[in-house]
């Protein structure tokens, strides 16, 4: 008998949890059902089902047949509005670009192509293409079985940002506005709107070009520059052992090198918006520090860019410009150029070439300390993006040149005074 109610129970446990599987699963379907037909209904439509609902109760109650009527006329149109979402949505949806990257001003056209590859027509529909925040909507005929519709459009380019073109939603409602059926199709497209830049000629600020670089004062045990000898310890490497002094000493000795700075270039970016006026400096600023970077890829140098909080991807021009059109401002509490240039000192010691790229607000003497802190031996230029000026000026900081732009194509005849 017991082992009878032993076997019992678990067949018992299998019933209530396959039950309670199928159960659950019939909620979700029910509520997916349910999210679908409540999803047609728009706001307008909710407050003509309610008023239905109240005349009628009303005229039932009350006796008053004008109540009585009124609901059945108000029912008979949201019958009729209904009727408008039959029909298939079935596009073959197609959103083509003419580019995906422009510059700020240059003109977006993209074509929205719908085809019916189905074997019936398609009714007309509404189709709503998101850009950026705003939208575009497109009235589409009666499409029959083979036809296709094609829809031209123009995307505003004047600010620098990464405006999200799609993705695609088919419409079918009613004229009345009361019930909407919306199909998504297709995939969003990426439109990378990058900052103005101005190309100069010449070496940008002087890159060392040789092969060893210059020599800093740290020794490492693997470089191009022999520095002395020293005994061996555990963990080198024996491909550095000197024999000829290990045969003369007794003591296995090893060769020690004097580490080299290569030639490195680093943009640091200060997107403070404690550090400018206003948005037009802060696009003067990404604009000039996009001309740097681009001289300095060109140049085939290795090319480092610091922002407040992480580091912008610089491999290649085109990966440079995608991260600068999606710059915006820092958080207050990521701190100012000074600190950016604290981050710069320790992520980038080794730094050969360093400049610090800001706006107009930031005092002479936070602008003195920002370079201060800088790597040791780097060669450092500040570039003060500045509204007032009619023309480019350079000062010295300490050991850095300070250059105020007011105009981005002021930006070469800057550069060329200061390699001068």
């Amino acid at each position: 008998m017991a082992t009878e109610a032993l076997g019992q129970a678990p067949a018992a446990q299998d019933r209530r949890a396959w039950f309670g599987q199928l159960l659950l699963g019939a909620l979700r379907r029910t509520g997916t059902v349910l999210g679908r037909v409540f999803g047609v209904v728009r706001p307008a439509a909710w407050v003509l089902i309610v008023g239905a609902l109240a005349l009628w109760i009303a005229g039932q109650s009350l006796g008053w047949w004008e109540l009585t009527v009124a609901a059945i006329s108000i029912t008979v149109v949201l019958a009729l509005c209904l009727l408008f979402l039959i029909g298939r949505t079935a596009y073959d949806v197609s959103l083509d670009l003419n580019r995906t990257r422009v510059v700020v001003g240059e003109r977006a056209v993209g074509a929205l192509t719908l085809a019916n590859t189905g074997s019936r027509a398609i009714l007309p529909s509404r189709v709503l293409l998101p850009v950026g925040s705003g939208r575009g909507v497109f009235d589409v005929n009666r499409l029959a079985a083979g036809e296709s519709a094609e829809e031209l459009f123009a995307i505003p380019t004047s600010r620098r940002a990464v405006v999200k073109v799609g993705p695609v939603s088919v419409v079918r409602g009613d004229p009345l506005g009361l019930f909407e059926r919306v199909h998504r199709r297709d995939e969003p497209v990426d439109l990378f709107v990058h900052p103005r830049t101005v190309l100069f000629d010449g070496q940008s600020l002087g890159f060392l070009r040789d092969l060893e670089g210059l020599p800093a004062t740290d020794l490492s045990p693997d470089d191009v520059s022999f520095h002395a000898l020293r005994e061996y310890q555990p963990g080198d490497d024996l491909r550095h052992v000197h024999w000829k002094s290990t045969a003369r000493t007794g003591h296995m000795m090893v060769r020690q090198y004097e580490e080299t700075r290569r030639s490195h270039f680093v943009i640091g970016l200060s997107t403070s918006p404690a550090d400018y006026r206003d948005d037009d400096e802060f696009e003067l600023a990404i604009s000039a520090a996009g001309s740097l970077g681009l001289r300095a890829l060109r140049d085939s140098q290795r090319v480092e860019v610091r922002v407040q909080e992480r580091a912008l991807p610089s491999g290649t021009g085109k990966q440079f410009l995608d991260s600068l059109s999606a710059l915006s401002h820092s958080r207050p509490k990521a701190g100012s150029v000074v600190e950016l240039a604290g981050v710069v000192a320790a992520t980038l010691p080794l730094a050969s070439v360093v400049v610090l790229v800001c706006g107009s607000k930031v005092d002479p003497g936070d602008l003195r300390t920002a370079c201060s802190r800088l790597p040791f031996g780097a060669r450092v230029l500040a570039v003060v993006a500045s509204a007032d000026h009619a023309a480019p000026s350079l000062r010295r900081i300490g050991e850095a040149d300070v250059v105020t732009l007011g105009a981005l194509d002021q930006l070469p005849n800057a550069l060329r005074k200061v390699l001068a």
